[in-house]
């Protein structure tokens, strides 16, 4: 069914003469007839009858004029749904209890007029191919592993260096101390199954064992933040790093402890992802809210992989 001619048909019918239907839709009213006539043709009915001071709906025209607006009406919601300003901005986290989901709830209270889609593309590789097609207006990331080059079109920037933390049991060795230096944790068992091989987390943590000669483990299955806890409560043996900014909560009877590393201290590096071509006008808001936060860390005695494309 031609949408136009659908268009013309309630037009005429608010105007109730087809010359000043084609006056409103700045088109000849010949253009109107012949819209008019696809569309009778289209539904095998007449729509119109001639009247002393324009036309008159047929019973068939008053029986499809209220399927026609609701069909109207169903093509500019479809259209709103994917116009910029009018549909949700959508950014991708990689995990809920992640300090990036917590810079997005800082700009949630900040702009609580902004509708907005939180998503979660456990991939950098979809979710860079997600932000250049447009199902997403951005992606926080550490922007890339070595040797992986950003797409054309695609920006970052650093919006937040997050320190790392000791997360241990109440029989580890160093459960008692207020702070551990990096080569104090020389020879300890720091156990991290959720990194993955190729993931921009996985880089930076290699980066962090060939700096300091730390030993960190990724076997085993990841069972998820729950059960690592559960681990690292009952071991006295291990310990992993949790980024300062991420929200945890474990049973009173753990024990455990989120103790600072220092002297330097590991700062993980969030980065946002956009296209430069994206126009929802929340994304810059989005950019000047998280400006905001990233002036205010101080960068002084940390540490972050000297990656070429970390910026």
């Amino acid at each position: 069914m031609d949408l136009e001619a659908v268009r013309t048909f309630v037009a005429v019918v608010e105007a109730g003469q087809f010359q000043k239907a084609a006056a409103d839709l700045s088109i000849t009213q010949q253009a109107v007839s012949k819209r008019i006539a696809t569309l009778e043709r289209a539904l095998g009915v007449r729509l119109f009858t001639r009247a002393p001071r324009g036309v008159e709906l047929t019973i068939d025209g008053q029986a499809f004029l209220p399927h026609a607006r609701e069909l109207l009406l169903v093509v500019e919601r479809a259209g709103a749904s994917v116009r910029p300003g009018h549909r949700p901005l959508r950014v991708d986290v990689i995990t809920s209890r992640s300090a990036q989901s917590n810079l997005m709830r800082g700009f949630h209270r900040a702009h609580p007029e902004v509708d907005l889609t939180v998503m979660m593309l456990l991939d950098i590789g979809k979710a860079v191919t997600a932000v250049r097609s447009g199902a997403i207006d951005a992606s926080f990331r550490a922007v890339t592993a070595p040797g992986r080059a950003l797409p054309e079109g695609i920006e970052s920037v650093r919006v937040l260096d997050e320190p790392l933390q000791l997360l241990i049991g109440p029989d580890h060795a160093l459960a008692d101390a207020r702070s551990v230096t990096l080569a104090q944790l020389v020879g300890h068992r720091i156990w991290m199954p959720g990194i993955a091989p190729g993931t921009e987390w996985g880089a930076y943590y290699d980066d962090l064992v060939a700096e300091f000669a730390l030993t960190i483990e990724a076997t085993g299955p990841n069972f998820g933040s729950d059960a690592l806890l559960d681990t690292i409560a009952d071991t006295p043996a291990l310990a992993t790093f949790m980024g300062a900014h991420t929200r945890l909560i474990w049973p009173a009877g753990h024990g455990l402890r989120r103790i600072p590393v220092t002297d330097p201290t590991p700062v993980y590096p969030h980065s946002l992802l956009w296209h430069r071509d994206n126009p929802h006008p929340a994304l810059a808001a989005l950019r000047t809210h998280l400006a905001v936060t990233a002036a205010e860390q101080d960068a002084t005695g940390t540490w972050t992989p000297d990656w070429a494309a970390l910026r």
